[in-house]
């Protein structure tokens, strides 16, 4: 049966389709061997009832739904692809027509992807940036360095003081009693790294390196625990030990210890120099690139669909997950050390989610309107890219993938497109 697409208003439209009427009695035929196994009738084994007997009994119309079900799913795909329709949700599917002998007939009212109407894209003015590094810049990346090589040492003398680590044992206490998640033992705790609630580490700083201690302090009225916000708060501290920081000295030595091809602090630096260079070239293409994507989106005329905001946004969660798993952490512990649920984040991505949206429906009309293609040469540079990206063999990211190129080649055709926008942009200082 041939499928029927008539579009409606705004992104929507009725779908009709079907399937012939031999293949509604082949679906019939498979429906009756999956029910007849748990049928049971006086002098017949179970799952052995003749067919002509099930129909006089329960009437073939008893099979129906179970005949929809295994072919409705194969039709629609069928449809979608002879009619061209980019469908951005599952629809609910009406039977029109149902009857043994006849073709089937489903109607669905139908979401479709919206098109974008391209305004200007060709042509875009971008502010041309500084690429220059200052000997100040290159200051500071060697006392990241300087930083990161840092030894703890312990305080033999003197008092608390901002950015010594104290390890102490605390325990918290609220009208007296002790409340959950408020005690330690041995706790390392950086003074002025700002980890613990407002007071806690002020009121450590001048005291002695032994120190036994009480600390009043009341909980933001915004504290994630909500049992706590805003209640006052004793915490008893016992102090054990404190560390200061003791720096490495800046010179050809320590060149030599932070890097191994460095033979002294000033081809350090030149190093250091190189390295800040390369990045402020990739940064400056980078946001041309967001830059031009932003202005072409803009000039771009569409409305989106809420069921595409919300697809959008399942994505934005799931990568936000994987960004904590890499950090160790969970959805769930996020959601209680933040005080926020899932439908709150999502409820703060929103605005970014429809921005995503609409500057991938940008990018897919620039490719229409271009004509730009992804080749199976293209796709395999890429496969070669990622697989040295990533470390593996090629034929095992073949096989991670799922032998599918398709989405690699939408990729890639988004990637042409904004290569289109910077080549036809214009730089002006």
């Amino acid at each position: 049966m041939v499928a029927k697409w008539e579009q409606q208003e705004g992104n929507t439209g009725l779908l009709t389709f079907g399937i012939t009427a031999d293949e509604f009695e082949t679906a019939l035929d498979q429906a009756f061997k999956k029910v007849r196994k748990d049928i049971e009738l006086p002098g017949f084994r179970k799952g052995k009832i003749p067919r002509k007997l099930f129909e006089s009994r329960f009437g073939v119309e008893s099979l129906y739904q179970d005949a929809v079900d295994l072919i409705l799913q194969d039709a629609y795909r069928k449809a979608i692809d002879e009619t061209g329709i980019q469908p951005i949700e599952q629809p609910e599917v009406d039977i029109e027509t149902i009857e043994r002998g006849k073709d089937v007939v489903f109607t669905a009212n139908v979401n479709v992807k919206p098109e974008a109407t391209l305004g200007e894209y060709k042509g875009l003015e971008v502010e041309e940036q500084s690429l220059e590094v200052t000997d100040e810049e290159v200051d500071e990346a060697i006392e990241r360095l300087q930083q990161e090589h840092v030894e703890l040492v312990v305080k033999e003398e003197g008092s608390i003081e901002e950015g010594d680590t104290v390890v102490m044992d605390f325990e918290g206490f609220t009208d007296g009693v002790a409340f959950d998640g408020g005690k330690a033992e041995n706790h390392s705790l950086e003074i002025g790294s700002g980890q613990f609630i407002p007071g806690f580490e002020e009121q450590l700083i001048g005291k002695d390196l032994d120190a036994e201690t009480s600390i009043n302090l009341t909980f933001p009225e915004d504290y994630h625990a909500e049992e706590l916000a805003g209640k006052e708060a004793t915490f008893q501290v016992k102090v054990h030990e404190v560390k200061y920081k003791e720096f490495p000295e800046l010179d050809d030595e320590f060149a030599k210890d932070v890097d191994e091809e460095a033979e002294s602090l000033d081809e350090l630096k030149q190093k250091k120099r190189e390295e800040l260079e390369s990045q402020k070239e990739q940064e400056a293409e980078r946001q041309k690139r967001d830059t031009l994507l932003e202005k072409a989106s803009d000039n771009t005329q569409v409305e989106i669909p809420d069921a595409m905001v919300d697809t959008e946004l399942d994505q934005m969660i799931r990568e936000f997950e994987q960004q904590l798993q890499q950090q160790g952490m969970t959805m769930e512990m996020y959601t209680q050390f933040s005080g926020q649920d899932e439908s709150a984040m999502k409820e703060q991505m929103r605005e970014d989610a429809k921005k995503r949206v609409k500057t991938n429906l940008t990018l897919e009309a620039i490719v229409n309107a271009e004509g730009l293609e992804a080749t199976d040469e293209d796709v395999d540079a890429e496969l070669d890219n990622m697989a040295g990206m990533y470390g593996i063999e090629k034929e095992q990211l073949k096989q991670i993938l799922g032998g599918n190129a398709d989405a690699i080649k939408e990729d890639l055709k988004f990637k042409k497109a904004l290569d289109f926008l910077v080549e036809q942009s214009k730089t002006v200082e």
